[in-house]
């Protein structure tokens, strides 16, 4: 025999539901307008119109704009920045130019998914201090979580490693900044990464390792 769900039970549930489908309407209106107009035009009242909740709903799922910028980055890295480290690490462990191309390869592409908000990261990380330090500290976690690449450095000169990968990633970032947004840089992705893996496979190579 089925027992009856109790009412208040199916209510709290609804309740949570629509919650869930609130918040998810919010962070996905913020994403449209962040790409749009960039960070600093868009106002919390404008997130709100574009779901048709007023800005006393949204500050009950978020405490301001930094906030729901902050959980759209972390959608948009979540999985697939850890699969790229992880991708990344195999690379240099198995000292393999070919899978480091594939790799820079791999990158270009999350930044072209990725490339309508890259304007309104970098806005929100020059107004807002607490969304710079997020990203400051994200950039440092993707280097210090690849503790078995750091683990075959000498003691010594582990943070110089961190270091190394840290630069990396501000360098593709940059690179894909000039050529995909700006224009001013003219190459074909698969050169982009040929060039770039000349530059950085030799600069992450463990030292005392043997060009392959």
């Amino acid at each position: 025999m089925v027992l009856p769900c109790p009412v208040n039970a199916r209510r709290t549930s609804l309740r949570e539901e629509q919650k869930k489908q609130t918040r998810a309407r919010l962070v996905e209106a913020a994403r449209q307008l962040f790409a749009e107009q960039g960070y600093g035009a868009v106002r919390i009242d404008d997130i709100a119109a574009v779901v048709g909740c007023s800005r006393a709903t949204f500050y009950l799922y978020f405490n301001g704009k930094v906030d729901v910028l902050r959980e759209i980055g972390a959608e948009a890295t979540s999985m697939g920045v850890a699969r790229s480290f992880e991708n990344l690490e195999h690379a240099l462990r198995t000292d393999s130019r070919t899978e480091f191309v594939a790799w820079v390869r791999q990158s270009i592409a999350w930044f072209e998914e990725n490339k309508d908000l890259l304007p309104a990261w970098d806005e929100a990380a020059v107004l807002e201090p607490e969304f710079r330090a997020v990203a400051r500290e994200g950039i440092a976690a993707m280097a210090t979580g690849m503790t078995g690449y750091l683990s075959r450095w000498p003691a010594d000169r582990r943070e110089e490693a961190a270091l190394r990968v840290e630069l990396l990633v501000a360098q593709l970032e940059r690179f894909f900044t000039r050529w995909a947004l700006h224009g001013t840089i003219d190459v074909s992705a698969e050169r982009a990464a040929e060039v770039l893996a000349d530059i950085w496979f030799p600069a992450l190579r463990i030292p005392g390792t043997e060009p392959g």
